[in-house]
């Protein structure tokens, strides 16, 4: 098969599921917590390492998302695979923030990140979403604020006043759209609970210099700024593909 036509054929020749979407963007926070608590270190100690369990499902789970959503969704989730994995071998093993549970980058945190991007952006598309666009965008300010003062002041998370800064900054460029609030929400969670069970651990002093909790709050800040540059590569792909036609 060309690439034209596998091209075609996942991303060209669509009928999404709208239903099924938002189901399976909800049941992302049972997937997490089953998946994350699987590969965590007490499953691992008490039973076997179930890595292998948790990386399969993460791509089953994936596929299910993916040929649920619309054309635009499918190409940001096949995008977001690439560019997290290379995000992992910056922010993990470049720049040291954070470690796994092994030495070795699973696979299902490049999926499961697109997972979670996708998990957002069908939330912030949900027609309750739109119909309360405005009050939740003051909601969302007002809550972000508020938790990224909170953790800084209380629990001395420097991390997460320094990069508040420019996570509002970018958001203020993306007229506050409430897109990158629902994908921090998600992200977040799925922080809490991944460094709750202990399948990844950020440093106490990020860069030996700043310090920072477990995990971090302002660790969002890296998602959102990764969307800029994940819809700027799906736009200049749609436009090759248009000078094609």
């Amino acid at each position: 098969m060309t690439f034209s036509k596998l091209n075609y054929h996942l991303f060209d020749n669509v009928i999404y599921n709208p239903i099924a979407q938002q189901y399976l963007a909800f049941g992302f926070t049972v997937f997490t917590v089953l998946a994350l608590g699987i590969d965590s270190v007490f499953f691992t100690k008490n039973l076997f390492d179930a890595r292998i369990v948790v990386n399969v499902a993460a791509v089953v789970y994936f596929f299910l998302m993916f040929f649920s959503a619309e054309v635009y969704l499918r190409k940001l989730m096949f995008v977001m695979v690439i560019l997290s994995y290379l995000g992992e071998l910056i922010f993990c093993k470049l720049l040291q923030m954070y470690d796994y549970r092994t030495t070795m980058i699973p696979l299902y945190v490049p999926f499961g990140h697109a997972i979670v991007y996708a998990s957002g952006y069908i939330f912030a598309h949900t027609k309750w979403a739109l119909q309360n666009e405005k009050k939740l965008r003051i909601f969302f300010a007002v809550f972000f604020v508020l938790l990224f003062l909170t953790v800084g002041l209380l629990f001395n998370d420097i991390f997460s006043l320094v990069f508040a800064l420019p996570f509002f900054l970018l958001l203020k460029r993306k007229r506050w759209q409430n897109l990158y609030y629902f994908i921090a929400l998600c992200v977040i969670f799925i922080e809490l609970v991944g460094t709750y069970f202990g399948c990844w651990k950020w440093v106490p002093k990020t860069f030996g210099l700043i310090p920072a909790v477990n995990p971090p709050m302002g660790a969002v800040f890296f998602y959102a700024g990764g969307d800029v540059l994940l819809v700027r590569i799906v736009a200049a792909w749609d436009q090759r593909k248009s000078r094609k036609i």
